[in-house]
């Protein structure tokens, strides 16, 4: 079985379009959780009693494949199965913001707006809409600090047997489904900035200076756990996995 944690705005939609196809019908999609929308006592109680108990599941048989939006601390007791493989993306994160903000800008002009299954759709996205945020309002929201930390809570990030990097997302596709899944997976892209130019930090988008440094220090612990992917990455690289 395959964990896939989709943090917002880590390409985890093009990844979850690669895994529907290789796992077709197998692919079980959790977004209703909705983590960030939630109060963290009540999302981290939540996850916490699920991760002890097991999750009750209704299903005459387990997916090969469950890929959303949810704390992984969900599934901790499968962490010790030898069968089951935890998976996430992490992407610089102020860049991730930036996708982030202007991917709601862009979804706020767009009837596709109340279909979009993000876990902060339901009240943050609206009072941005209506209160015409800046990057620099949306990027110090006490909601959208920290993201990755919120997602990750309770649950080791060394528990992750795969830490993909956007920034590297073709090859590491690669590397994971030919260790994974004994097969090359083909890059699907989805909900992508129109404008983006290949190789741009932020999908093109730029901010100050000054600003990135002010924000670096707010989302500090995403940062420190990006490095840390990072030097995953590194490790593996030279080790030839």
């Amino acid at each position: 079985m395959l964990i896939s944690v989709h943090l917002p705005k880590t390409a985890g939609t093009s990844f979850e379009r690669s895994l529907r196809r290789h796992f077709g019908a197998q692919l079980e999609r959790r977004y209703a959780d909705k983590p960030l929308h939630h109060h963290p006592l009540r999302r981290n109680l939540r996850a916490a009693r699920e991760g002890l108990c097991g999750r009750r599941r209704q299903e005459a048989a387990s997916p090969a494949c469950i890929h959303g939006h949810f704390l992984p601390l969900s599934y901790r007791h499968l962490a010790c199965r030898a069968d089951v493989r935890f998976v996430t993306w992490l992407r610089e994160p102020i860049d991730r913001l930036l996708s982030h903000y202007h991917y709601w800008r862009r979804a706020a002009d767009s009837a596709a707006r109340d279909a979009m299954q993000d876990p902060m759709q339901d009240k943050v996205q609206r009072r941005m809409r209506e209160e015409n945020w800046s990057f620099e309002q949306f990027a110090q929201r006490r909601e959208l600090r920290n993201v990755y930390r919120a997602f990750l809570w309770g649950f080791p990030v060394e528990r992750f047997d795969f830490i993909g990097i956007t920034e590297h997302y073709a090859s590491d596709l690669r590397e994971f489904g030919q260790r994974f899944l004994d097969r090359d997976l083909l890059p699907a892209e989805a909900n992508r900035n129109p404008e983006h130019r290949a190789g741009a930090a932020g999908q093109g988008y730029s901010i100050d200076r000054g600003l990135r440094e002010r924000l670096e220090r707010i989302h500090a612990r995403d940062l420190s756990l990006y490095r840390f992917a990072l030097e995953l990455r590194e490790r593996r690289l030279a080790k030839g996995d």
